[in-house]
């Protein structure tokens, strides 16, 4: 029935998967008692001459001259010592830590009304065009789309991107394109591909704060420069450029900004690509906001205005068509001077397999979402944020003891806590913490985003809860503002 080996003193047992006795790529001979396992043929195990199994306790492992005899391992203890990874110790995600640490109730008598998450579908009040939704349908319907694709798209979905964003100033084919599990996963792609652990990179305060936790549980060094509040968040160049080191990877630029809702002006975008220029260092641009500009300003693709500084840029469907749930960002390389190379490119392709790309049926269906999209959705969505952004900016700035600040793009709109009229509050923290407890609205204290003492609202939510939550706002300053000395006419407002 088996085989005979070195004639009739051994025959051949099969060791079947299920057994696990040994790693199935492990092929072992035993040779005599007590017992030593050689590496040979897939799945073999060799008896002696009694044809008897032996008991496991019996067999002693030597694989590559290391013995498994029990007792005589070297410099290691047999015992469970388990322990998470030095990089799950260093993801921090602030938002999510000051928000868990937030103890308070809401009150019970109001209905809560959520300020804080940027998230335009929560409400239901923005939902996606019906050509999109039917295009995920025919995608799906289709059966054409439920395997794997290459990890960094399909190239008929790269080359829909492609044409869609390509312009004469930044011209782009189906190369240039990563597709992504979200602009989120760009991001993450564009950092491990440009930085190393123990570089660098600048980011804004306030930012988006997933550009911290990725960075960091990278071993990246974060840099934080300043964005000027009374500059309608311009960035600070000089102090910027102060922080360029040897170490320096890349720069972060953000715009249209989460969370302030600031949209540079081209002017501005040059002053910050001539600082990149002069330092030799590339650019990450953030511009998942990109077509959520307010009328009165214009939003220009950063890549446009340079034809030297290398630029990858990240975007996706999460806003501009309102399903972010849907998860399918991209990559778009702008390198015309050919600073990046094979090396960032191939690199990215690289990183790209770790997770076999993005969803294949939204793939499936981005030619049609990209060319069947109504525009008046897209002037609707801009008309219904851009009123609510009006309404609150106006409700808010007349408000004793706050300063909000005007925006002009993207779902949000930051404003100043005057704290010096809020003498019981130690912070913007004990400031959103008590504004829940009392008048259940939630905004997110501007510290997850490393700005004190400012607050984020998000003006997605329909225009009636907006004027609740503004009147609400109201009534807890009234509440709780104090005059500074010296300063009367601040309580006669």
């Amino acid at each position: 029935m088996y085989p005979n080996v070195q004639g009739s003193s051994f025959r051949t047992w099969t060791l079947f998967a299920q057994a696990g006795f040994l790693p199935l790529e492990e092929i072992l001979m035993i040779s005599a008692t007590p017992l030593t396992l050689l590496v040979m043929d897939p799945y073999v195990i060799e008896m002696n001459d009694s044809g008897d199994l032996p008991s496991v306790l019996d067999v002693h492992v030597n694989v590559g001259g290391r013995s498994s005899t029990p007792g005589k391992a070297k410099g290691r203890k047999a015992r469970w010592s388990v322990k998470p990874s030095d990089m799950s110790n260093n993801t921090f995600n602030p938002i999510r830590a000051i928000v868990d640490s937030m103890k308070v109730k809401p009150n019970p008598d109001k209905t809560m009304i959520s300020l804080s998450i940027g998230d335009p579908t929560v409400f239901g009040n923005l939902p996606t065009d019906p050509e999109v939704t039917q295009a995920m349908k025919d995608a799906l319907d289709s059966g054409k789309y439920n395997g794997y694709a290459p990890s960094i798209g399909y190239l008929s979905s790269r080359e829909e991107v492609a044409s869609y964003y390509h312009c004469p100033e930044a011209p782009l084919e189906a190369k240039d394109v990563i597709l992504t599990s979200g602009c989120s996963q760009a991001i993450e792609l564009c950092l491990a591909v440009l930085a190393n652990p123990g570089q660098n990179i600048l980011v804004p305060r306030p930012g988006f704060s997933l550009y911290r936790t990725l960075a960091e549980s990278m071993g990246i060094e974060v840099k934080l420069y300043n964005l000027l509040p009374e500059k309608s968040w311009e960035i600070d160049l000089k102090q910027l450029e102060s922080l360029i080191d040897e170490k320096t990877a890349c720069l972060i630029v953000n715009n249209p900004s989460n969370p302030c809702g600031s949209v540079f002006s081209r002017s501005h975008l040059q002053k910050i690509l001539a600082v990149a220029a002069r330092q030799c260092v590339p650019i990450l641009a953030d511009e998942i906001y990109g077509d959520m500009v307010f009328s009165g300003s214009k939003f220009e693709p950063l890549a446009t205005l340079s034809t030297n500084v290398p630029i990858l840029s990240c975007g996706g469907l999460a806003k501009r068509w309102l399903v972010p749930g849907w998860r399918l960002g991209w990559i778009l390389i702008h390198d015309r001077r050919d600073i990046f190379g094979n090396e960032i490119r191939d690199g990215l392709v690289k990183l790209s397999q770790r997770i076999l790309g993005p969803c294949t049926i939204v793939q499936g269906a981005l030619k049609s979402i990209l060319r069947r999209t109504p525009q008046e959705f897209y002037h609707d969505t801009l008309s219904f944020l851009k009123s609510n952004a009006d309404l609150c900016y106006g409700a808010l700035a007349a408000i004793p003891g706050l300063r909000p600040v005007r925006p002009s793009g993207a779902m949000y709109l930051m404003v100043e806590i005057e704290m010096e009229h809020f003498p019981e509050f130690e912070n913007d923290v004990e400031f959103t913490e008590r504004l829940v407890a009392e008048q259940s609205v939630h905004c997110l204290p501007a510290t997850c985003f490393e700005y004190p003492n400012f607050f984020r609202v998000v003006i997605t939510v329909p225009e009636v809860m907006m004027l609740e939550a503004c009147s609400r706002i109201q009534e807890f300053c009234e509440q709780h503002y104090h005059c500074a000395e010296g300063s009367p006419e601040e309580c006669d407002k």
